[in-house]
Parts: structure tokens; sequence; C-alpha cells
């Protein structure tokens, strides 16, 4: 068998400069805050007061960017769990005992529509002015196709508690949730007509699920003091584990592009991808509350809120590296078969790992590298499609590897 050497030259030269991530934002109130929303880059809803207690009811709106916000009158005190808006002046809320507001004037009056269940209501989710899908408590599953004046019940198949609503389409969406022993993911190819339970592979409950493309998504989620994320490549066939680095449990997740994404969850947690997850990095939130949702207006700028009256915004995607003078990997020959050779000029004297994935995303190997030269062994790997990462700190570098033997 004839041998392959793979040297990968790794030039890193940097300069960082560390900016403030997430500012806390002035809310006014300490209700719990469950749902974000931005219309424009000046106009956002926060809702609240529903995940933890039915009462405290609570909507709050800003038009100049989180600067300001301002308490809405609701007409109820019921708990409030998710806001969507279809347009500048139409938007929903949905919340505890089958409640669902409804406001065609921006949030200046919200009035109460005919749910037709008394179930909690947790998510809600339009994919036009006129079709929208709210889910809840009991597999609760209600669908609108006249702009909320009459909700329809879907046939879920589960009684479990759903937590999270998306569709990519018109016709294909997805929801999460738990059974109390798994997580619980249904998908629908038809608007809603049948849905079908996927399996999720996890034992912990799930809250909140985004789609990227028609194939690529993912659902977050936990249980005590476990974290779970999940990514699909294939429109949900198969559901991955990845990498959290925490055991925070995580309730809401949002892409700006197929690549950069953001989850929040307990004990402030934020975590921060820029390569479609393969890898999640934990950012500094300032604060130590429950962070129920995340939203981004653009790929700079995004708002998180939470208990407490919990208001965050980031102006800058929330990075902390800057000035990157040069990085580089070079893998030859390519493909390969048993042997990589690394040689390393690392310039700020990191530590490195190497990490390398196949082609579901699976870590199928990592190495520490704390010299300037090192030989790994691929020889255990089988032929196929790999992404060889190198990552430090405040790098993360990939490149695709094809083994061949």
């Amino acid at each position: 068998m004839k041998k392959s050497t793979i040297i990968l030259t790794v030039l890193i030269a940097m300069t960082i400069k560390t900016n403030a991530q997430w500012i806390t934002q002035t809310s006014g109130i300490t209700n719990l805050l469950n749902s974000v929303y931005f219309t424009d880059s000046n106009t956002g809803y926060a809702v609240g007061g529903g995940e933890m207690s039915d009462g405290n009811g609570i909507i709050l709106k800003t038009t100049n960017g989180g600067t300001n916000w301002t308490q809405q009158t609701i007409g109820t005190t019921i708990g409030l769990n998710s806001v969507y808006f279809t347009d500048a002046n139409i938007g929903y809320v949905v919340g505890r005992q089958g409640t669902i507001l409804k406001t065609n004037n921006g949030g200046a009056n919200w009035t109460a529509q005919t749910s037709g269940t008394s179930n909690d209501l947790w998510s809600v989710y339009f994919t036009d002015s006129n079709t929208g899908y709210a889910v809840g408590s009991w597999g609760t599953i209600l669908k609108t196709n006249n702009g909320g004046t009459n909700w329809t019940t879907q046939t879920s198949g589960t009684n479990d508690p759903l937590k999270s609503v998306y569709f990519y389409n018109s016709n294909t969406g997805y929801i999460v949730g738990s059974s109390g022993t798994n997580g619980t993911i249904l998908k629908t190819i038809n608007g809603g007509t049948n849905w079908t339970a996927q399996t999720s592979g996890t034992t912990n409950w799930l809250s909140s699920v985004y789609f990227t493309d028609s194939n690529t998504g993912y659902a977050v989620g936990g249980g005590g003091s476990s974290s779970t994320i999940l990514k699909t490549i294939n429109g949900g066939t198969n559901w991955i584990a990845q990498t959290s680095g925490t055991n925070d449990p995580l309730y809401s997740v949002y892409f700006t592009n197929s690549n950069i994404g953001y989850i929040v969850g307990s004990n402030g947690t934020i975590l921060k991808t820029i390569n479609g997850g393969t890898n999640w990095t934990a950012q500094t939130s300032g604060t130590t509350n429950w962070l129920g949702s995340v939203y981004f207006t653009d790929s700079n700028t995004g708002y998180v809120v939470g208990s407490n009256g919990t208001i965050l915004k980031t102006t800058n995607g929330a990075s902390v590296r800057e000035n990157i003078v040069k990085e580089n990997i070079n893998i030859f020959p390519n493909p390969a078969s048993d042997i990589v050779t690394l040689n390393i000029d690392n310039t700020n004297s990191a530590d490195l790992t190497l990490n390398i994935y196949n082609v579901i995303g699976t870590l199928v190997k990592s190495e520490m590298l704390k010299q300037n030269n090192r030989q790994i062994n691929i020889g255990d790997l089988s032929n196929g499609v790999y992404m060889v990462t190198i990552k430090s700190k405040n790098l993360t570098e990939s490149q695709r590897l094809i083994i061949q033997k």
C-alpha cells in the first residue's frame, strides 16, 4: 500500500482588539421576556410573562433600535410566549391559556383572537400574510388561512408539549418539543395537513428550530444540566448531535446566513458559530440571567431577551476578532491515505487544535498542536471527504481533505 503524506502549512499573524460584544439595553421592567422580533432595523417587539407564570403579560416596542422600549396596552394579564409580524403593521402574539393577540397598526392596539383552545401556546409563525401556525401544550397545532380570523386544529399525532414552529417555505415546516423521554421533532411537507415524527436521537427536550436552506437545519434544547444542539443536512431525515461546549440548557437558535448562527440559553449563555455549527464559541453576555430568544436584523445587529427584563444588543455580530493580517492553510498532497504531517509557523505561539470532521459533521479525530512539527496517523479513517479545521482561541480555519487508500 502506498503511503501519502499531507503537509499543512499554517501561517497565522494577527492583532487582537477586544470590543464589547453584547450591551445591556434599558427595558424599564423586571418581567420575564420570552420572545423578540424586529420588523426593520429600528422597530422591534419583545413579549413575556408566560414561560414561568400565567400572569404578568407584557409587550414592549422600540422604534429606535432598542435605545428606548415602551410598554404597550394589551388588554390581558395572561403571560405571552412568542411574537411574529407579517409586515410593519400586522403582528401576532401567543401565550398561556390559548391566548392569541393580533395588531393591525404596529402594536398601537392588540385584539384577542379566538383560538379554540385553552392549552398554552408557545410559538407562532406565518408563511405569508394569511397563513400562520401556532403550537403549544398537549400536541396542539393551530393553523389559520385568513390572517387569524379563524384558527383550525391540526392533527399532530402526539400529546407532547410543542415549543417551536418554523417553516422553510409555504409547504415545508418543522415543530420541536418533548415527549418527556425523547426530543420531539415533527415535519410537514404539505402545509400542515400531515405531520410526521422524525427521529431526534436525543432524550432531552427541544425548544427551538431553525433552517438555513431546504436541507440544513438546527434544533436546540437541553434538560437539567445538559445542552443539546442537533443538525440535519438532509431535511430532517437524520439529526446529528453537535458539540455545544456548555452544560446549560439552550432555548433559541437563529442564523444570519448558512455559516453564522447564534444560540442562547440559561445562565446568560450565548454561543456563536461561524462554520455552520462545526464549532460553537461562547460569547460574553454580561449577565447570568436566563436568555430565551435571539433575533438579528442584519449580519451584525442582533438582540437577545430573557429574565428580569433583560434585553441585550450587539452591533458587531458579537465578534472579538479584528485585523487578521494573514491566515492560511495549505494541504498537500490531496487525496492522501495514512500520515498527516504538519509544519506550523505560529507567530503568536497560541496552542492550536486540529479537528477532522466527516461529511455529516461528526468529529472523528482531534489533536492538540503544541509544537512546530507534528505527524498524525489518519490510517484509521475510511475513504471519503473530510473537513480539516485548525482552531485557536481567536481563529478557526478549515479546508477539505479527501482520504483515498
